[in-house]
């Protein structure tokens, strides 16, 4: 069979992709400027990429389209589609048939954590020999993949509440019938398509519904957005996990959580010791680790798992180190997750200078939901650049004023780049966040501050 895939660009749609392909389907599929690691990895699996929307891309016709959400009417693509009277389903639903029916599903679901947290419950499965299928919004370092059919009835899932497609207004996960849930935290966002926490809220209840008697959930303790969503109605026993919970953790009042130990019912099951930092991350880990416990693999074991688990891409990813200043790479575009990313590398990196690199690119950012938020998100760095296209549309001056002469702003790329490499010094930590390609600033960044070196080296030769 041909599946064609409309918008094949994203991690899902991506994810997608590679999960027909390895289902024995002819993939192609289209998209408009595709970036790493989606378009590394569409590459290596032999998907042939298609520029554009228009509609030529019908010729030769497929069996079946697979609509991303990307996709809206208007497009040729999606015009000709529907003139011609194509078979098209949205990615959700084509997964749910195709993939999901008859597997337990472990899904992942909240504002923020839901890659990491797929990731680790992926990893300790896969660990504990149970070799299970997966599809990730991101690229985990210990498989190199962001999806995979998998050997076992398991499939671990990142539940997205975006919604599902032009013609499908419900969010993506309730198409996935997880018998093993994940809450993470609940907050408002997408601000192109929810009007209010309240509407999130509703689609988070229609998810919980979805869950039978026999399945569990873990609810992240004192997040009072999921409180309310269990009380709308619950059928499924709930294990909570964070502070004060079933799940939860001891460390040092000073710890950067690279190590702490696991509680279950108040009683150790073990000390983890692993690559990651942050307390948002040790909350990931409890949260892999009751969803796994749930799925039959003992807490012990995903301790250990957990200890050789590798990190994921653009997550407070090391990119490189030139001259002594480090450059990371992290999704991060939520004021929340700004701020905890930041509370992370703080940990780490003791008084090091913190230099935080931001472009609002997600939806919800270029409205300006955030804006009143945004300063003090970024206040844990010494230093803050802001990249504002001329389109951004609201005032990224006077949101940032709080933050006085820390804060620049660049409207430009290329220029940023060229400021931020005359600015660093030896020592500094850099953190780029943004939830799309970011012109790969983080590699111009590293180009730059060799060259800078370079230029220095050779100044000092010719003074010799």
């Amino acid at each position: 069979m041909h599946v064609h895939i409309l918008g094949v660009g994203g991690t899902f749609m991506g994810g997608v992709a590679a999960l027909a392909r390895a289902a024995g389907h002819r993939v192609s599929g289209s998209d408009r400027n595709v970036y790493p690691p989606m378009s590394d990895q569409l590459a290596a699996l032999g998907i042939e990429l298609h520029e554009g929307y228009d509609a030529e891309q019908l010729s030769p016709r497929p069996d079946v389209l697979v609509v991303g959400n990307v996709m809206t009417r208007g497009m040729p693509v999606i015009e000709a589609m529907l003139d011609r009277g194509l078979p098209y389903v949205s990615g959700p639903a084509w997964l749910a048939e195709e993939v999901l029916r008859e597997r337990w599903v472990l899904a992942v679901a909240g504002t923020h954590g839901k890659t990491t947290t797929t990731s680790l419950i992926a990893w300790i499965l896969e660990a504990a020999g149970r070799a299970p299928g997966f599809l990730i919004g991101g690229v985990a370092a210990n498989f190199g993949v962001s999806a995979r059919l998998g050997g076992s009835p398991l499939f671990v899932i990142e539940a997205d509440e975006y919604d599902t497609a032009f013609f499908d207004k419900r969010a993506k996960f309730v198409h996935y019938h997880a018998r093993t849930l994940v809450l993470n935290n609940l907050e408002y966002d997408h601000a192109d398509i929810y009007p209010d926490l309240a509407a999130i809220e509703r689609q988070f209840q229609h998810l919980v519904r979805t869950v039978p008697g026999s399945g569990r959930i873990l609810c992240h303790a004192g997040d009072a957005s999921l409180a309310r969503v269990l009380a709308a109605g619950c059928w499924t026993p709930v294990e909570s996990f964070g502070s004060a919970a079933d799940w939860s953790l001891r460390a040092a009042p000073d710890a950067d959580y690279s190590r702490f130990e696991v509680l279950k019912s108040g009683h150790s099951v073990g000390e983890l010791q692993w690559a990651l930092i942050g307390a948002h991350n040790a909350d990931n880990a409890l949260a892999a680790i009751a969803a796994a416990n749930h799925a039959g693999v003992p807490p012990e074991r995903a301790i250990e798992a957990l200890a050789r688990f590798q990190g994921v891409a653009r997550r407070l990813q090391l990119v490189g180190e030139q001259d002594g200043i480090r450059v990371y790479d992290d999704f991060a575009h939520h004021p929340t997750a700004i701020a905890t990313t930041l509370a992370g590398l703080r940990r780490r990196v003791g008084r090091a200078r913190i230099v935080a690199v931001l472009e609002p690119r997600s939806a919800t950012m270029r409205l300006g939901v955030h804006r009143a938020t945004l300063a003090g998100a970024l206040a844990a760095a010494d230093a803050v650049w802001l990249y504002a296209p001329p389109d951004l549309g609201w005032d990224v001056r006077g949101s940032l004023a709080p933050l006085g002469a820390s804060a620049h702003i660049a409207t430009d790329l290329g220029a940023l780049v060229e400021a931020l490499a005359a600015d660093l010094t030896r020592g500094d930590q850099v953190l780029v966040m943004s939830n799309g390609g970011f012109g790969a600033l983080p590699a111009r960044l590293l180009q730059a501050l060799a060259m800078r070196e370079g230029a220095a080296a050779a100044a000092a030769e010719a003074r010799g």
